[in-house]
């Protein structure tokens, strides 16, 4: 059974960083790609950053490329997502989330992914 596992979120000031975590068990962490998505309140789930299996590759959303930054240990079935600069609309509940195939070198839509964690609450407000 495979579980994912967020931390790292809670309540920051406009322009601070936050260190995202998501650790996973239960499976073959190294041979899937995986990806960070969030949801606002009245909002539908949106695509923030991907990664493939070995790093090589890594995709992100318009709205955040330049601030975050997602990286990954195989060796420790972890996976990150540095936060900078953060803005006020950068306020969600953040999933990690594992691809549902082998054959993806990166996945970027929510059908892609069929893991997914419970979610690591980020708000940023002064």
């Amino acid at each position: 059974q495979v579980q994912l596992v967020e931390s790292g979120g809670g309540l920051v000031q406009p322009g601070d960083s936050l260190r995202l975590s998501c650790a996973a068990s239960g499976g073959t962490f190294s041979t899937y790609a995986m990806g960070w998505f969030r949801q606002a309140p009245g909002k539908e789930r949106e695509f923030v950053a991907a990664i493939s299996r070995t790093s090589g590759t890594t995709a992100y959303a318009d709205s955040v490329k330049g601030r975050f930054t997602i990286s990954r240990e195989n060796a420790k079935n972890t996976m990150y997502l540095q936060m900078n600069s953060l803005k006020p609309e950068d306020t969600a509940v953040y999933y990690c989330a594992r691809a549902s195939g082998l054959n993806f070198i990166i996945a970027t839509q929510t059908y892609e992914y069929d893991y997914w964690g419970q979610g690591t609450q980020v708000t940023v407000s002064s």
